[in-house]
Parts: structure tokens; C-alpha cells; sequence
């Protein structure tokens, strides 16, 4: 019975130093949080500390495996201890390192590490109980690498584990035999463990989420972190001799605090970043686009398949008659966004305006070219496929088609050495390219196996035209910002957000903005997030006019597509360029020139790319004017990248990527503006 109460009271302790614990850090968060309501006056604003200083305490969950025998040179029992468990107090002053908004840190702990607790209890031979409990206990020294991978309150830590002997003391009890229980209980034994290893050195790995106690409106930062941290038994065998092994589960909280650097209040603050919103004076609501819509000559075939693909709209023998090309494109619809599946449904009639062509020009030929990763024999089935449609359904020559098959395309996506988005890469070389030298067939100066098919006039309703958007220029805020967000307000005081951005230039539509109402004054804010933490706000105002121009008017619209050889398909497209679309622009008109990439390859590289792209069309069409003698047409030129809330097309399918890889230009007369 001794041995028991004795075994309670060990664990009563325990479970007193946890609670002692707890009062003192519901003490301490107290007294901050009432040293900061008394600062709340303050107007002084101040970023995130880097360096954190303060006092870790934690319950450690021992759990010994392994087996104790002999406890030193004067005590062996008459049994051996195996498993046990118990609770021990960790108090430990700490020191943390990581700038705000990064994801890698530093932290260094040094305290109080008790391993103390009790084996099971066990049966002597004279079938006495039998227990041991341990007062083990150390001085740890504990750095970690800190790492949050979100950049956020949550975080991971790890690393090694020093620990010094401070405390090897045992109690060893036994009982009575409970048949005579009139026989006197042997007396505790008290004492130290002989071949304990005076240093050890273990691992630790753990997580914690940092909670802010005050706001950075003080200088003195406190965060409150509950934590939980994992020692495995590897490295931690207290003795020298024997099997004893410990593995220990801390969980508890650290109260840290640091101070942050004084700096001037977001209205005050001299920012680094030229904020400034251009708002057309009108903001079209919707517009008519009589559109020249390009057609490649591609037919993109799906991985694994030499078969047509079903999106390919396929006509009956008995429909041809009734198939006009002319007919596809009218009153074609523009989505809000930007996107138009009325294209893409043009263009999936591909194969229909081919045969179409060859039957109003009997004396027009081609050649059907399929690229297969899979090797000729399976390209050339993917052209045979193309050929016997046509053959069967338009009744055209088959003397007239030829095909062949080819491991790549003449103008690949995927380049040697390549290994990032391969299976996009992939699925745009896997098509027919339908190849001739007829011009009834190929758009205006074009000749040769990479020419495009001649493009359809498209007439669109085009909701949200690019000069509708409100285009925010924050120069300098990618390398000030880690990001930055907007907020608009009406004059009825309605605010709309949007955002976070971390591009220097962003363009929204101007009716995402005003909706339906027909003017008014809106004031702009831009929230900037420094990268030290801070907030940073510009606010300028602007005048907005929505205005719906007549059903009647029109706008003009060309597209120059490209492949990945940007240079051939400015060269491929220049006189294109000066001897048809730019006769077309009125005198005084608005040409809106921008350009646009697929999702493939790295963001940065394809904002340039899109904005280089746009600005050599504009210089061609900028010299054929002068050439002319004119100087009358006003120009707008963006690069838009990879950003799909701002591209024609999705980048789901080939069709749609490669049909993002252009150059857009909308034409205004002046009086539309």
C-alpha cells in the first residue's frame, strides 16, 4: 500500500507543477494584455519584430521501453523493469529569429527538462509488489530551425537535442507478501543510478502556431504560441549499460515578445510606389466587333487516340449541302470575362471549311502532315482519319489529299531537354497540319506549309472590350509590396474590393466597378502590404462614365497568332499587317494593341514576352502609317501575359492554348470614344 500512495503522489505532483505552470502564463498574458489596452492611444505605427524573446512551458510525457535491472553496484532487485510512463515539468527562457513574411527562422531553447516517472509495477519471486520511480532529470540546450511554410502564424521546427545529467536519483519500494501481510514492510530505497550518461544527444522536431496578443500599434509585440514537440527514443538511452530508452511527447506554450521598429502611420507614410488609376472617360457597356478571326491549320488530336476527337463537329453526308461557312460566325457572344466559346465552336468546324473550300475550288490541294510522339506509322493514321472524313462525307478526290506522318511537328512545343509541363507540351504537338500551296484556301500573302487558312469575319456582341478597363499602375510595388489590394468606393459609399495583386500593373473591368450606374465619382485605395510587415495606403479619385455605344455602331478587330518562333511570325504576318489591316483604320481612331501568351512557362517571362509581342505589331502597323503620311491614330498597347481573367481564350484544351499565344487588335473610331 505504501508504494501505491507513493506512486499517486508522484503523479498528484505532476499534475500540480502542470497547473502552477499554467496560472503563472494566464498571469503574464494578463498583465500584457492590460499593458497594451493602456498604450491603445498611441498613433505610432510599427513593424513586426524579428528577434523574440520570452519563456517556454510544457508537460513532458515520458515513455520508457527498453529494461532496468541492476541500479547501481549496491541494489539489484530481484526483478526487471520494462515499460513505464510518467509527467515532468519543461521551463526554458527562448530566443527566436525570422523576419516577418519568410518562411525560414532560427529558435535556441535552454532549461529545465525533467524525465521523471515510474515503471510498471512488478511481482518478486516471494510475490511481493515491486516499484521504481525516477526523479531523471537534465539541463537541455535545444536550437531548431524554424520553418513556416506558408508564410503564415502556423510553423514547424527541428533540430538536435543536448542534454546534461542533472538529476539520476531513484526510489525503489516493495511490499509485503500479501499471504503475511503481519510481516513489516521493507523500508524505501533511495539513490542515485550508477552508468548514467552525464550528455546526451537526441533530435526534436515539432509545430506551433503563433497567436498575437497586441497589434502593431505598440512597440512591445507579445504572441502567445502553443506548441507540441516529439523526441524520439533515438539517441535518448540514459544509461550506459542496459536497454533503457525514453521517448517524450512536450506539449505547452511560449510567451515571447519582441519590438518592433517605429515608423510613420499608413496615412502619413512616404511611400516608394507611384500609384495612379487611369479611368477611360467612357466606359462602353457592350459593343458590336466585326471580328477577322483567324483559323489555324491544326487539327489537335487527344493522347493515345488517332481517332478525330469528338469536340471536331462532324457533319452527315447529307448536311454538306446545307453547310455554309459564311453562316458560322454570326452574332457570335463575348462573355463578361473575356472568353468566347462561340470561337472555339467556329473553329471545331475546321475540317467542315476545308472541305467546303475544296468543293467550291476543285483545282485545290493538301496535304495532311500528322505529328506523333508515338512515331510516323501512328501520325500518318491521324492524317488518314482526317482524309477519309473528307473523302466519304464532301466526296472529295482522294487524289487531291495526300498525307504523311512525322515524329514532331515542324514548329515543336516541346524543345530537348524540356521536363516542366510536358504533358501540355505534349498534347500541342500531337496534331494534323493541313499544309497547301492553293491561295483559295490560305489567308492574304501567304504561301507555304506553315501558312494559316484563310480567317472568318465573326460578328460579336463583346461585353467588357479591353478599353472598358480601369488600368491601376502601382510602379515600384513588387519589389516594395509583398502584395497589394484595392478598394473602391461610390458616391453612395459602397466599397468593393479586389485583389491581392503582386504585379506592378493590373486592369479590371471599368462595369465590375460602377455595375449599372451611369456616372459618378469613385475613390480608388490602394493597400499595399511592405514586405517588413507594414501597410502602406494611397487613395486618389477618379471620374467614371459608363456609356453604351448604338447597336449599330461597330468596332474592328485582327488577331496575329504565334508559334514559338516569335520573330518568323512577325515577319509571316508584316504585310499582312501594312496592306490589309491597316487601310482599315479610320482617321482619328483608337488602336487598342494587346497581347496575350498560354499558361506554359514561367509568369514573368510570359507578361514580357506578351508585352514585346504587342509592341512589334505596333510598330509595324505605326510605320505603315507614316508611310501613308498619317499620324492621326492614337495607340494603347498592354501585355497581359498568362493572365486568364484577361485572355480570349481557356487554356484547357491545345486549341484554346495555342490560340492564347496572340496579339490582338481592337480598332476605335473616333466616334465610339
Amino acid at each position: 500500500m505504501k508504494t501505491n500512495i507513493s506512486f499517486k503522489s508522484n503523479r498528484y505532483s505532476n499534475k500540480m507543477s502542470g497547473k502552477t505552470l499554467l496560472n503563472r502564463f494566464l498571469l503574464l498574458t494578463l498583465f500584457c494584455l492590460s499593458a497594451q489596452t493602456t498604450l491603445q492611444a498611441q498613433e505610432t505605427y510599427y513593424t513586426k519584430p524579428s528577434w523574440y524573446f520570452g519563456v517556454a512551458g510544457a508537460t513532458n510525457f515520458n515513455f520508457y521501453r527498453g529494461s532496468t535491472h541492476q541500479l547501481n553496484s549496491n541494489l539489484t532487485p530481484p526483478v526487471t523493469f520494462h515499460n513505464g510512463e510518467g509527467a515532468g515539468l519543461y521551463l526554458a527562457p527562448l530566443v527566436e529569429f525570422y523576419k516577418p513574411d519568410t518562411m525560414l527562422g532560427f529558435m535556441f531553447q535552454a532549461g529545465y527538462d525533467s524525465r521523471k516517472g515510474s515503471f510498471d509495477q512488478k511481482v518478486t519471486p516471494c510475490n511481493c509488489p515491486a516499484d521504481l520511480s525516477t526523479g531523471l532529470s537534465y539541463i537541455t540546450i535545444e536550437p531548431s530551425i524554424r520553418f513556416a511554410p506558408f508564410k503564415s502564424n502556423f510553423y514547424l521546427y527541428g533540430g538536435p537535442r543536448l542534454a546534461f545529467n542533472l538529476d539520476q536519483s531513484f526510489k525503489y519500494s516493495q511490499g509485503t507478501n500479501p499471504a503475511y501481510p503481519e510481516q513489516e514492510q521493507p523500508a524505501d530505497v533511495r539513490g542515485d543510478f550508477d552508468a548514467v550518461q552525464k550528455t546526451i544527444v537526441s533530435m526534436q522536431v515539432g509545430a506551433g502556431y503563433d497567436i498575437p496578443l497586441s497589434s502593431q500599434n505598440h512597440k512591445s509585440q507579445f504572441i502567445l504560441s502553443p506548441f507540441v514537440n516529439f523526441q524520439p527514443y533515438f539517441g535518448q538511452h540514459p544509461r550506459s549499460t542496459e536497454t533503457w530508452s525514453i521517448t517524450t511527447l512536450r506539449v505547452g506554450m511560449a510567451l515571447k515578445f519582441g519590438q518592433g521598429s517605429a515608423m510613420e502611420t499608413p496615412a502619413t507614410a512616404v511611400s516608394k510606389v507611384q500609384f495612379s488609376v487611369n479611368a477611360p472617360k467612357n466606359i462602353p457597356g457592350e459593343r458590336n466587333v466585326r471580328e477577322v478571326f483567324p483559323l489555324r491549320n491544326y487539327v489537335f488530336f487527344d493522347l493515345e487516340s488517332n481517332k478525330i476527337p469528338d469536340r471536331y463537329i462532324l457533319l452527315k453526308k447529307e448536311e454538306v449541302k446545307d453547310f455554309n461557312e459564311d453562316q458560322i460566325g454570326l452574332t457570335a457572344s463575348v462573355n463578361p470575362s473575356g472568353r468566347s466559346a462561340r470561337q472555339m465552336a467556329v473553329y471545331y468546324n475546321v475540317i467542315n471549311i476545308l472541305g467546303n473550300r475544296m468543293v467550291k475550288n476543285p483545282a485545290a490541294n493538301v496535304k495532311l502532315v500528322g505529328s506523333s510522339e508515338k512515331g510516323t506509322e501512328d501520325g500518318t493514321a491521324m492524317a488518314e482519319s482526317i482524309k477519309t472524313y473528307l473523302v466519304a462525307v464532301f466526296e472529295i478526290n482522294a487524289s487531291r489529299i495526300t498525307t504523311k506522318g512525322q515524329l514532331k511537328p515542324s514548329i515543336p512545343s516541346e524543345q530537348p531537354g524540356a521536363t516542366k509541363e510536358l504533358v501540355l507540351l505534349r498534347e500541342g504537338d500531337r496534331r494534323v497540319s493541313i499544309e497547301s500551296n492553293s491561295p483559295e484556301l490560305l489567308m492574304e500573302f501567304q504561301v507555304g506549309p506553315g501558312a494559316p487558312l484563310k480567317p472568318l469575319e465573326l460578328v460579336t456582341v463583346q461585353e467588357a472590350p479591353i478599353d472598358s478597363y480601369i488600368t491601376v499602375d502601382a510602379a515600384g510595388a513588387d519589389k516594395a509590396y509583398s502584395s497589394w489590394s484595392l478598394e473602391t468606393t461610390d458616391p453612395d459609399g459602397k466599397v468593393k474590393a479586389f485583389g491581392p495583386y503582386t504585379k506592378e500593373k493590373v486592369s479590371i473591368p471599368g462595369k465590375s466597378i460602377m455595375g449599372t450606374r451611369s456616372e459618378g465619382d469613385y475613390k480608388v485605395k490602394l493597400i499595399g502590404k511592405t514586405k517588413n510587415g507594414g501597410i502602406e495606403e494611397q487613395v486618389t479619385t477618379n471620374h467614371m462614365v459608363l456609356w453604351t455605344p448604338s447597336k449599330t455602331e461597330e468596332g474592328l478587330r485582327y488577331s496575329i497568332l504565334f508559334e514559338f518562333n516569335k520573330s518568323k511570325a512577325i515577319a509571316m504576318y508584316e504585310k499582312y499587317l501594312t496592306e490589309v489591316v491597316t487601310p482599315k483604320i479610320p482617321k482619328n481612331a483608337v488602336a487598342i494593341i494587346h497581347g496575350h501568351t498560354d499558361i506554359i512557362g514561367e509568369e514573368s517571362y510570359n507578361l514580357n514576352l506578351s508585352l514585346d509581342r504587342a509592341n512589334e505589331v505596333k510598330s509595324i502597323i505605326e510605320r505603315a502609317l507614316s508611310n501613308s503620311g498619317r499620324k492621326d491614330v492614337k495607340f494603347e498597347v498592354h501585355g497581359f501575359g498568362e493572365d486568364e481573367s484577361m485572355s480570349a481564350f481557356e487554356n484547357k484544351l491545345p486549341e484554346e492554348r495555342f490560340y492564347n499565344r496572340t496579339v490582338i487588335i481592337d480598332i476605335i473610331p473616333a466616334s465610339k470614344i
